[in-house]
Order: structure tokens, then C-alpha cells, then sequence
């Protein structure tokens, strides 16, 4: 049964007024490949534009505090801790990781997964000028814990 769709296949949102409150976390994953001159630029803080890291852990952590007003039916809820770390995974890839906490009725997990998109899209934008050929690869949630089930990625 679809949480978000009434008897009449209409959109709603879901009700969480009974859920219990418990602790909530979530990680998510996203990687972005691009030409190996730009990352090391990126990495170094030798963009034209400026520190594209700070900018793109600044986003992603604004990204997680807006979902609700970007996912549609998605609860505003009260978040307790997002961070934002990048690694370097080869000469032209970069991964970003974002962590996210609350302690809630409902989930964190768009929150990471979209904090993680939002930080792509900044790297990608803060180092455009060195290359329009990246690609984001990759969004995923890694790891959820809290509420009813936890997940865990296994790829």
C-alpha cells in the first residue's frame, strides 16, 4: 500500500501524529567525476570562484534544512546535525558524504540524500569554468537508522 496516496489515488500527506519520537539518523552518497586538473583545483582551493569545498558543505547542509520545501509531502522536521565531508576516490572522482541527525516522528533520509545532491551540483557549478564535462554519478542512501526499520547499503 502507497503511504502517500489516499482511497481515491489522491496525493496526501502522511499523518505521523501517533509515530513515537526516537532518534534518527541517515547517510547518503553521492559522487561526481570530472577532468583531474579541475578536482585538484577544487581540492587545493584554486578555483576562480573561490573554496568550492566550503561552498558545496555550506549547500549541502542548506540543501538538508530545505528538503521539505523542495520534496513534495515531505515533513519539515526538527534536525538535530547535518555534516558534509568529501573524499578524493580517484584522480577524477569525488565522493561527498552526507550525515544527518534527528530526533523525530519521521525519518531523516531525504534530508541526507538531498543534502548530498545539492552539494554535487555546487561542486559541479563552483568548477564549470574548468570543464562542463562532469558527470554526478551517483546518489544513494547508504545508511538509515531509527523508526520502524533501519538500511543498510549493500552495493
Amino acid at each position: 500500500m502507497l503511504t502517500h496516496i489516499n482511497k481515491n489515488g489522491e496525493a496526501v500527506m502522511v499523518d505521523i501524529g501517533e509515530k513515537a519520537v526516537t532518534e534518527r539518523t541517515a547517510t547518503a552518497y553521492a559522487r561526481i567525476k570530472m577532468n583531474p586538473e579541475a578536482l585538484e583545483a577544487l581540492l587545493s582551493s584554486d578555483l576562480k570562484k573561490g573554496d568550492g569545498l566550503a561552498a558545496a558543505r555550506i549547500a549541502g547542509i542548506m540543501g538538508a534544512k530545505k528538503t521539505s520545501e523542495l520534496i513534495p509531502l515531505c515533513h519539515n522536521i526538527p534536525i538535530d546535525k547535518v555534516t558534509v565531508d568529501f573524499e578524493k576516490e580517484s584522480e577524477s572522482s569525488l565522493g561527498i558524504f552526507v550525515r544527518a541527525k534527528c530526533t523525530y516522528k519521521t525519518g531523516i533520509e531525504m534530508e541526507a540524500v538531498t543534502g548530498a545532491s545539492i552539494a554535487a551540483l555546487t561542486v559541479y557549478d563552483m568548477c564549470k569554468a574548468m570543464g562542463r564535462d562532469m558527470v554526478i554519478e551517483e546518489i544513494k542512501l547508504l545508511e538509515k537508522t531509527g523508526g520502524k526499520s533501519d538500511y543498510h547499503d549493500e552495493g
